[in-house]
């Protein structure tokens, strides 16, 4: 979902590797929102430890040396647990304070009302769907 289109058109700079790893630790963050609790607990942390795991090799494919990739998956780390904060009670906010939580990770989108109503969606995809459907034929459980 991190590779559509549309969530970058409206970047006052060109996008990063920067901004598509934000867009997906945001999608990553509603998903273990939408997915938390007992019964998932466990699947739920082999998910999170590969896809961090998987940040730091594409983190290193890049070319930064070892003390920098460990500095950069720590911010990856902090801005992570910032947006699962922000977007904790995501349901309960208007348009406007959904746009404000946001614009803290989207500095650079000018887009926010699209995001917002993107987010909106994304979200009750993952309500309507089981974490199983998700994972069905990624994950051996």
């Amino acid at each position: 979902m991190t590779r559509n289109k549309e969530l970058y058109k409206d970047f006052k700079d060109q996008d990063t590797f920067s901004d598509r790893m934000i867009f997906f630790l945001l999608h990553f963050a509603f998903f273990l929102k939408i997915y938390k609790n007992d019964k998932n607990k466990q699947i739920l942390q082999e998910i999170y430890d590969y896809v961090f795991r998987q940040m730091e090799l594409s983190v290193r494919e890049i070319g930064y040396g070892d003390q920098s990739i460990n500095k950069k998956m720590k911010d990856y780390l902090n801005l992570f647990h910032g947006m699962i904060d922000k977007i904790h009670n995501w349901e309960h906010l208007n348009n406007e304070s959904k746009k404000e939580q946001l614009i803290i990770f989207l500095d650079n989108a000018q887009n926010s009302d699209y995001l917002v109503i993107y987010f909106d969606k994304y979200v009750k995809l993952l309500a309507n769907n089981t974490l199983n459907s998700h994972i069905k034929g990624v994950v051996k459980h």
